[in-house]
């Protein structure tokens, strides 16, 4: 207890309120109405953290914290007459443009993982897992209750947040906790909390929390155990193939708390129909993009597993199960999933572990083999904000004649390193993986550093990579293998402090460059410079601008620019090299009005020709019960006589409808030339019970345009999906 008193921020030194123990029956209505909350100790005095983070808060907040047995609650009251904007009713709003008032709760005061749970003046809930400090993961789901009301001069949440909801110890020297309130009011255009946070930095940021003591040991969570069955209605129809068929199935998710901070998570048959589809975008590359991880099982805890590596080499990415792509279409498909445990969360305040094993079945259509795959992780904590983390993935290809050419396992054990300032300001990682297969190949490493200076008036970054030629994370996301990469970012931010504040909060401008030495050609093969400008204006408008890109490129392979590979055109030849100057522009509207856009272009040279793009985000919003908008991207390829052509669109309407807190409808149209599809996916959803829920998903791809005959809108595939779901507390 001393050890962890002498290493306290300044935060948890200055900023501490205490919970106070209430025998009366608190209900969750949105009046505070029980004595038990005057009688409270009141939490106000919010310190501004935008637009500046040198004053007290403009908008009037107070907070009160009470608990008993099984709750622990939290009431706030936010003054200010009711011009609140708040975009759905939709659970998971986007809080940055949202009116809210939220808290975050770090049981173990590690400064890096915490629970977050938001309200809006209509009574939206959002909850979500925070970790490293700032990351926030949106997709953990739970049970937990609040309600609003909104008055003439204010608007008043009561939340209650389930202790078995939470992950904490019991145990001497573990009451207190870390804790702090936020308050985001878009008319005044102000972000304040409790325990103020520097301009600048994420307000969940776990740097500057406060104190939360206890008077006595936190109750304990009691039993834990959640059984969440489904049944599944699905008919569907391959046109391409020739197939099609109608099933009824079902399956199960579980979650036992072994300990008030270590879950186990049990699947069988796991489906993920009502899952959001890809938001499609133009490869221009000439590697792999990264499609994020929507599916509610792989959340929980996902920084024990997919936090080692960087971006571009992490050894475990949690799509590569379940999901693959299919090379006629370019869409992703399912692979079914058998089942499926993951154990995660903490054995003490020191060391958190994490374990997955998930067993997929054969597909036939294509071959794809039966497949086991497990990621055993151990984070042990060090000093105030750092860890020491070791990873060990395994994935086993169960073999049979079609399958042979496959590896029939792929392994890779890694150690990573992260390192972090009490304040937040200073990051460095150093990380080391192998990777392991049949037949070794040389060069089967992954190697890299980082070292991040971040605050308010200033930002810069360096990291180097080195992937070996025979390095090889089956189970990973690693488009590029058999280069050293270095890459450098530097960023001014400039606060005006004269006229120009009225209009301007900061204005920026910095450099970086990348540098990739490819270890197959011995050579430099990319590098890029960029000059960079930026101003955030106070009406949360952005301007961003690479006014100047300078890029290289050597090919190691012959490469089409227009990624077509249509015969009869010249290509670019292995060992050609390119110079080419681009300008991209980015601006953001002010999100708090009803309409408002996000347009970015780019333009300038291409390989041995143009490229000019731009892409468009139109949105109104119907407050609160729709958003409607239009995403369009328009790519124009123009390379010399002789070469291919391209002008690439991905058009997509979309409409949020909201009917109510717990009636949804989503409709969602792509249409992308580039791998001929149109694509409809629209979703109703009815969360009849907390956390339970009736899915009706219609998916259809069509062609988009003529191939050969004339198949213009011809259907490739649709599938019709009814999906009820309900959770069990047992």
């Amino acid at each position: 207890m001393n050890t962890r008193a002498q290493q306290e921020t300044a935060n948890e030194k200055n900023y501490r309120c205490q919970i106070t123990r209430t025998a009366e029956v608190i209900k969750v209505d949105g009046l505070l109405n029980e004595a038990s909350w005057q009688q409270s100790q009141l939490i106000s005095n919010f310190k501004q953290s935008f637009p500046f983070d040198t004053s007290a808060a403009l908008s009037k907040t107070e907070v009160r914290i009470l608990h008993d047995d099984k709750f622990l609650y939290v009431s706030a009251v936010c003054y200010e007459p009711k011009h609140y904007t708040v975009q759905t009713l939709r659970r998971d709003f986007a809080d940055g443009s949202t009116d809210l008032f939220l808290v975050t709760i770090d049981p173990f005061r590690d400064n890096l993982n915490a629970f977050y749970f938001s309200v809006s003046p209509y009574g939206v809930q959002k909850e979500a897992l925070i970790s490293n400090g700032n990351v926030l993961n949106i997709d953990w789901d739970n049970k937990w209750l609040s309600a609003a009301k909104i008055y003439d001069n204010r608007y008043e949440v009561e939340i209650a947040i389930p202790f078995k909801t939470l992950r904490y110890k019991i145990s001497e020297g573990m009451n207190q906790w870390n804790i702090n309130f936020v308050r985001n009011d878009l008319n005044r255009n102000e972000r304040s909390s409790w325990a103020p946070i520097p301009r600048g930095f994420r307000m969940i940021d776990q740097s500057y929390s406060g104190t939360l003591e206890w008077k006595e040991t936190p109750p304990k969570a009691g039993t834990n155990i959640s059984f969440i069955p489904y049944v599944i209605g699905e008919t569907n129809k391959d046109r391409l193939a020739g197939s099609g068929k109608s099933l009824i199935n079902t399956g199960f998710d579980a979650k036992v708390a072994v300990t008030p901070a270590l879950n186990l998570d049990l699947t069988v048959n796991p489906d993920f129909s009502q899952v959001e589809v890809d938001r499609q975008i133009a490869n221009l590359s000439r590697f792999e993009l990264f499609f994020p991880e929507r599916r509610q099982f792989f959340i929980e805890n996902s920084d024990l597993f997919n936090s080692f590596g960087s971006d571009n080499t992490n050894p475990f990415f949690s799509r590569r199960i379940g999901i693959t792509r299919n090379s006629k279409t370019g869409l992703a498909e399912k692979v079914p999933i058998l089942g499926g445990a993951r154990l995660s969360g903490r054995i003490n305040k020191d060391w958190r572990i994490g374990f997955l094993n998930m067993q997929t079945a054969y597909v036939k259509s294509d071959s794809t083999p039966s497949a086991n795959f497990t990621v055993a992780t151990l984070q042990r904590r060090i000093f105030t904000r750092s860890n020491i983390a070791l990873m060990w993935a395994n994935k086993e290809n169960i073999i049979n004649e079609k399958t042979r050419a496959v590896h029939r396992y792929n392994r890779v054990l890694g150690l990573d390193l992260n390192m972090a300032s009490v304040n937040g300001f200073w990051q460095n990682k150093f990380y080391h993986h192998q990777s392991f297969q049949h037949n070794q190949p040389k060069g089967a490493y992954s190697s890299g550093a980082l070292l991040k200076y971040a605050q308010p008036l200033l930002n810069f970054e360096s990291n180097w990579y080195a992937v070996g030629k025979g390095y090889n994370a089956e189970m990973g996301f690693v488009p590029r293998t058999g280069f050293l990469r270095n890459a450098a970012y530097i960023n001014k931010v400039i606060f005006p402090k004269n006229g120009l504040s009225r209009i301007i909060n900061s204005w920026s401008f910095g450099f970086d460059y990348d540098v990739i030495y490819s270890l197959f050609d011995n050579r430099v093969t990319d590098w890029d410079a960029n000059l960079l400008f930026g101003i955030r204006f106070q009406n949360s408008a952005q301007l961003s601008a690479r006014p100047f890109r300078r890029e290289y490129t050597y090919l190691f392979s012959d490469f089409d620019p227009t990624n077509k590979n249509e015969p009869g055109y010249k290509v670019l030849l292995k060992g050609s090299s390119y110079y080419y100057n681009t300008t991209r522009i980015t601006y953001n509207s002010n999100f708090r009005k009803p309409f408002f856009y996000n347009i970015q272009s780019r333009f300038g040279q291409y390989f041995n020709g143009t490229l000019q793009s731009l892409q468009a985000d139109v949105n109104y919003r119907f407050q609160p019960w729709a958003l409607v908008q239009l995403s369009a991207a328009y790519n124009r390829i123009r390379l010399p006589e002789g070469y291919n052509n391209a002008d690439f669109w991905i058009v997509g309407p979309r409409a949020d409808i909201t009917f109510s807190k717990s009636i949804f409808w989503t409709t969602f149209i792509q249409y992308n030339n580039q791998i001929n599809n149109i694509n409809i996916n629209t979703r109703f959803q009815w969360r009849f019970k907390p956390m339970s829920d009736l899915f009706i998903v219609y998916t259809n791809n069509m062609f988009a345009e003529t191939v050969g005959a004339d198949n213009r809108f011809q259907q490739k595939n649709h599938a019709l999906v009814v999906k009820l779901n309900y959770w069990f507390n047992l």
